[in-house]
């Protein structure tokens, strides 16, 4: 059944030549020789302004490895939380309109839903889904409008009941849920008010992008090698959910006392924060290495002794696995959270590193320093034990192979077959 060859609609605010997981599933679908179409918006995350080398020459972003790049009108992100909400809002009413004008004429078997925040994307593919007739698969990753609260952007009760409401309305007119953590199932049920048959709901995690999928041996050029000093290494976006304020008091509280060393790469709200604050604290053994591509991480994460994931607790977080657990595990490097719930239990579960409570600046500085201490040999183990894990759970072959099945079930079903 997956030898059938498919029109794929992937519906996406994020993608190419942001640093999205999806990008690595559209070039995975082209590859199988599926003929792939993204429906998408301009560059601008996370620094929020449009990317300078799309402005520049917007033709050279048409195409990603054979797969058409139909982009439409948005207001870029921005750095407050108002133009945020504007930013999700311009979105979905660009591609529902503009989107499904421009793609007149096409003919597509599914269509997918990359549904990071906003869920809003899901609002285009349902009517273009309607237009074409064809089924929609909405990916779940994060939970709305839970996240909305968690996050602090929105906390007027009325207006996240009204979110509740149009999550209710996608959920009920989405013909597949994908849910990338086991803990998503209860929330998703409760704005089902429609039967949703079992087969319907399906658990589909995250995988490592292809670049991790070999650990690296190249010297990074990002950071120096120093054998004399324990490396964590933290990549990924810089928001306020990934608790920054208690990372730096946890390097506060290793300085002097340890021979660690901090490393943060990425971008995002956070940044100038961390910037400040490095520089106000004094704190020369944390390195801001700024925005890298992804090809870079690999190298970055080998030279890396521990990897470090964090995040705010909450009812919505601990029920989150965020995605660069993956990567991290794929990497065959130890982990350290500063985490709860379903990321901590991998953590655990792979026997891949340590974890601590959420907003544990102690308990972070305590692993941190148990993990310096554990032999290399050990620390290897831990590495090769994350890695199996990963390999068991989140293998990308078997993940994909998984979707394929299912847009062909959809389609023949569309079919009354």
């Amino acid at each position: 059944m997956p030898d059938k060859k498919l029109r794929v609609l992937v519906v996406t605010q994020y993608f190419w030549p942001e640093n999205m997981r999806i990008n690595d599933l559209v070039r995975d679908l082209r590859e199988k020789g599926h003929e792939v179409t993204v429906l998408t918006g301009l560059p601008n995350y996370p620094e929020g302004d449009v990317f300078a080398s799309y402005r520049a020459s917007p033709g050279d972003f048409a195409s990603y490895h054979g797969a058409d790049v139909v982009r439409v009108p948005m207001l870029s992100r921005g750095k407050r939380s108002l133009r945020l909400i504007m930013n999700y809002a311009s979105f979905f009413l660009s591609a529902s309109t503009v989107g499904a004008f421009k793609l007149r004429g096409r003919k597509f078997d599914v269509l997918f839903v990359y549904a990071v925040s906003p869920i809003m994307a899901a609002i285009p593919a349902i009517v273009i889904g309607r237009l074409k007739q064809a089924p929609v698969f909405v990916w779940v990753l994060d939970l709305w409008p839970e996240t909305l609260r968690a996050v602090g952007v929105l906390h007027n009760p009325r207006l996240l009941s009204l979110v509740g409401r149009m999550v209710s309305w996608i959920y009920n007119r989405t013909d597949y849920l994908l849910l990338q953590s086991h803990g998503f199932l209860e929330n998703v049920k409760q704005y089902c008010t429609r039967h949703i048959a079992d087969e319907r709901l399906v658990y589909f995690p995250s995988w490592a992008e292809d670049d991790f999928s070999v650990p690296g041996t190249v010297t990074s050029s990002l950071l120096e090698s120093d054998p004399s000093v324990f490396t964590v290494v933290f990549a990924g976006n810089l928001g306020e959910a990934q608790d920054f304020p208690a990372v730096l008091d946890a390097a506060e509280a290793l300085r002097g006392e340890a021979s660690v060393r901090w490393a943060i790469v990425g971008d995002g709200r956070m940044s100038t924060w961390l910037a400040e604050q490095v520089q106000a604290r004094g704190l020369d053994n944390v390195r801001l290495l700024g925005r890298h591509p992804l090809e870079a991480m690999p190298a970055l994460f080998a030279q890396a002794d521990a990897l470090l994931v964090t995040l705010k607790t909450n009812d919505v977080f601990q029920k989150t696995i965020p995605g660069k657990v993956q990567a991290y595990l794929a990497s065959g490097r130890p982990l350290l959270g500063m985490i709860n719930g379903e990321a901590a239990r991998v953590i655990h579960e792979s026997g891949a590193g340590f974890a601590c409570d959420s907003g544990d600046a102690q308990g972070l500085a305590r692993i941190v320093s148990d993990l310096a201490g554990t032999p290399s040999a050990q620390r290897r183990q831990m590495g090769e034990a994350g890695r199996e894990y990963y390999l068991e759970h989140y293998s990308k072959p078997k993940l994909m192979a998984r979707l394929e099945t299912l847009f062909c079930e959809a389609t023949l079903r569309k079919a009354g077959k």
